[in-house]
C-alpha cells in the first residue's frame, strides 16, 4: 500500500510540473491596442500620386533650430519658392527673411503669433507645407494643413501617440494629400549604398536589423525654447524618438510595402542621468523623483516575414554618437558603427569589384575592398546628388538630399520616398514601447496602420529608384 502511495504521489507531482510547464511556456496574447474603421468611401493612400508639377511653393513653419537651415538648402533647388514664413517670434521670421536676401530670392510673406501658421496655411499659393516646430505642435499643423488642401513634410517625430498616428494617417487618406516625415538618416551615403546592396541580393535573405539613437545630449538640452525636450523624457517613458534608426531599417525590412511589424517588446533602465538633469536645472526632489522616462530603452520587433528589429534610444549619457545600423543575412553583414564594414559569406563572387583572396564571413572586407564596393553600388540618387549634397551641406548632405526627393517626386507626380504610413508606423514606437514597459515588458502587436494595404506592393525597390 505504501508503494502504490508514493506512485500516485510521484504521479501526481509529474502532473502539477507537467501543467506547470505547460502553462509558463504558453506564450501570452499580446496587448492590442484600437484600430479605427476606415470611414465610409475612405481608401489607404499606398503609391499615392498626383499630377505632375511645374513648381512647388513652400510656407515653413518653425524657424528656430531646423526651420532656417531647410530655408537655406531649398534655395539652392530648382523650381521652388519660398512663398511665406512663420514662426511664433517675428525675429526668427526676419532673420530667414535675410536667408532669402543672401541667395538672391524674394522676401516671403511674414507670420507671427500663437495663430500665424494658420494663416500660412489658408494661403492658396502654398503647395506644401514643411513644418519644424516642436514636437507637440506636428499633428495640430500638418492636419490643419492638409485640410487645406496642403501637402506636409514635418520634422521628426511625426506625432507623440497611437491617437496622433491615427489622425495623421485618416486626415491623409481623406485628403489626398501627402504626408511626409522628414527623415533624413534613410539618405545618409552608407545607408543608401546599403540599401542599394541588399536589394541588389548581396546579402541574401535578411534575417535582423538594428538602429538606434545614441545620442548624448548633456550640451545641447538648454538649446530647446523652455527646455521642452527634456520636459518631454521627464513626462514620458519609453523611445520617444526611435525613427533615426527604425528609417533605415524599416526600408531593409520592406515594411508596408510587402511586409509588416507584428509584435514588439520593450525594457528599459532605471533613470539616473535623467532626474540628476532636471536637479541641475533647478527642479525639486519630487519632480526629479518622478522623471518618467529610463535612461536607456531597447524594443525588440518581429514581422510578418520572420524577421527581427532592434531598436535603441539613450540620450542622456557618455557614449560616443551612433544610429547602430546593422544588418544580417544569410549571406553577408553591414555594420555602420562604430565602424563601417561589410562582411559576406564568399566575397571573392561578388561582382564589379576586384578579387581578393582569403576572404571569408569571420571578418570584414578589407578596407580597399569596401570602398570598392561602396562605389560599385552607389544608390542612383547618390550618383546624381552626392557632390552638391557634400556643398550644400545639411548633416553631411543627407538633409539635401531628402528635400531634393520630395520636390523631385513631387514635380514628376511620384509616390514619395517616405509616406504618412512611414511617419506613424515609425513614430508609434513611442507608445507602444512605453505599454509594454509598463506592463513588465509584455508583447505588444504593432497596428496595422495601412489596415491590409501593406500587400499591395512586394518591395521597398519600387521607391527611392528615381521612377
Amino acid at each position: 500500500m505504501k508503494k502504490l502511495f508514493n506512485l500516485l504521489a510521484l504521479a501526481l507531482l509529474a502532473a502539477v510540473v507537467a501543467a506547470s510547464c505547460t502553462t509558463s511556456s504558453r506564450p501570452s496574447d499580446p496587448i492590442r491596442t484600437d484600430i479605427p474603421e476606415r470611414e465610409p468611401g475612405q481608401t489607404d493612400v499606398i503609391a499615392l500620386r498626383h499630377e505632375p508639377m511645374d513648381s512647388v511653393r513652400i510656407g515653413f513653419i518653425g524657424l528656430g533650430m531646423r526651420g532656417p537651415s531647410a530655408v537655406d538648402r531649398f534655395c539652392f533647388i530648382d523650381r521652388t519658392s519660398v512663398k511665406a514664413l512663420c514662426d511664433k517670434h517675428a525675429d526668427r521670421v526676419e532673420k530667414s527673411q535675410q536667408i532669402l536676401e543672401r541667395h538672391g530670392k524674394p522676401r516671403a510673406a511674414a507670420y507671427s503669433g500663437e495663430e500665424g501658421w494658420k494663416e500660412l496655411c489658408d494661403r492658396p499659393d502654398i503647395d506644401l507645407v514643411y513644418i519644424c516646430t516642436d514636437w507637440k505642435n506636428h499633428v495640430p499643423m500638418a492636419v490643419y494643413a492638409m485640410e487645406h488642401g496642403k501637402d506636409v513634410a514635418l520634422e521628426v517625430p511625426a506625432a507623440q501617440s497611437l491617437d496622433e498616428c491615427w489622425q495623421l494617417v485618416n486626415t491623409a487618406e481623406k485628403t489626398r494629400r501627402h504626408c511626409m516625415m522628414l527623415e533624413n538618416c534613410v539618405y545618409d551615403f552608407f545607408e543608401l549604398t546599403t540599401l542599394n546592396m541588399a536589394q541588389k541580393g548581396l546579402f541574401g535573405d535578411i534575417l535582423h536589423v538594428e538602429g538606434s539613437y545614441i545620442h548624448n545630449l548633456d550640451q545641447f538640452w538648454n538649446e530647446y525654447e523652455g527646455n521642452w525636450r527634456l520636459d518631454f523624457n521627464a513626462a514620458n517613458r519609453g523611445d520617444i524618438y526611435a525613427t533615426h534608426g527604425m528609417g533605415p531599417a524599416a526600408q531593409l525590412v520592406d515594411l508596408h510595402r510587402g511586409n509588416k511589424m507584428n509584435t514588439l517588446v520593450s525594457m528599459d533602465t532605471r533613470a539616473v542621468t535623467g532626474p540628476e538633469l532636471l536637479r541641475r536645472n533647478g527642479a525639486s526632489e519630487a519632480e526629479a523623483a518622478s522623471f518618467a522616462n529610463g535612461d536607456h530603452t531597447m524594443t525588440m520587433i518581429s514581422t510578418e516575414r520572420g524577421q527581427t528589429m532592434h531598436i535603441q534610444h539613450d540620450v542622456m549619457n557618455p557614449r560616443p554618437y551612433s544610429r547602430m545600423y546593422q544588418l544580417t543575412g544569410t549571406k553577408g553583414f553591414a555594420n555602420k558603427y562604430p565602424v563601417e564594414g561589410y562582411a559576406f559569406a564568399d566575397a571573392a563572387t561578388l561582382e564589379g569589384v576586384p578579387d581578393h583572396e582569403d576572404l571569408s564571413g569571420h571578418d570584414f572586407v578589407p578596407d580597399s575592398l569596401r570602398i570598392a564596393l561602396m562605389r560599385a553600388y552607389r544608390h542612383p540618387i547618390q550618383v546624381e546628388l552626392e557632390e552638391i549634397a557634400r556643398e550644400v551641406g545639411g548633416h553631411g548632405g543627407m538633409d539635401f538630399i531628402m528635400d531634393y526627393r520630395l520636390i523631385y517626386c513631387l514635380l514628376n507626380g511620384l509616390p514619395l520616398d517616405q509616406d504618412v504610413y512611414d511617419a506613424a508606423e515609425w513614430s508609434a514606437i513611442g507608445e507602444l514601447s512605453r505599454i509594454s514597459i509598463e506592463n513588465g515588458s509584455a508583447p505588444v502587436e504593432v497596428p496595422d496602420f495601412t489596415r491590409g494595404a501593406w500587400k499591395k506592393l512586394d518591395g521597398y525597390h519600387h521607391y527611392m529608384a528615381g521612377e
